[in-house]
């Protein structure tokens, strides 16, 4: 799993830090959940981000697979919830086609433009790394978190919504 952390400062992009939560040497899948749970919340303590973008699950052929996906998002989600930042799904297409121009682009396609938007000497030595970063330039460009809304974090809606209880 693949994360890249920048600042937007005077509408320039400045790479902060980036990587890849490595997975394969836990066998079972609840281990790793919690691996990427602890990981990002490692990443969230240190960096303090604002706002988090994930690329939402996409359909595949393999069932299994997307579930699996589909967990891991949901765990990197949660992470961001309970230090309560606010987090924005975009579609891979819609990634793609913010970073290279091209919603059908390669992953390699978007670690060269990636290295370009950033001034980077070599591009991500990872392809899920660059993947992260691609998430986070694409949601600095559609200006933040689009669809934040008014609350912006539980604390913020309950706070404005007194005696309200969750079921």
């Amino acid at each position: 799993m693949g994360y890249g952390i920048i600042l937007c400062k005077s509408k320039k992009l400045i790479l902060v830090s980036h990587g890849e939560i490595r997975l394969s040497k836990y066998a079972d899948h609840a281990l790793r959940l919690k691996v990427i749970f602890d990981k990002v919340i490692g990443l969230i303590d240190q960096y303090h981000p604002d706002e988090l973008a994930i690329e939402a699950p996409f359909f595949g052929k393999n069932v299994q697979s997307m579930l699996k996906l589909g967990r891991a998002q949901g765990i990197a989600i949660a992470a961001a919830l309970s230090r309560e930042i606010p987090y924005t799904e975009y579609a891979p297409r819609k990634i793609k086609q913010a970073v290279t121009g091209n919603g059908n682009a390669s992953k390699e396609q978007v670690a060269k433009m990636i290295q370009t938007l950033l001034n980077m000497k070599v591009m991500p030595e990872s392809l899920d790394a660059s993947d992260g970063i691609a998430a986070a330039i694409c949601h600095s460009l559609q200006g933040g978190n689009p669809t934040k809304d008014e609350y912006g974090s539980w604390k913020a809606f309950l706070s404005k919504n007194p005696g309200r209880k969750i079921r």
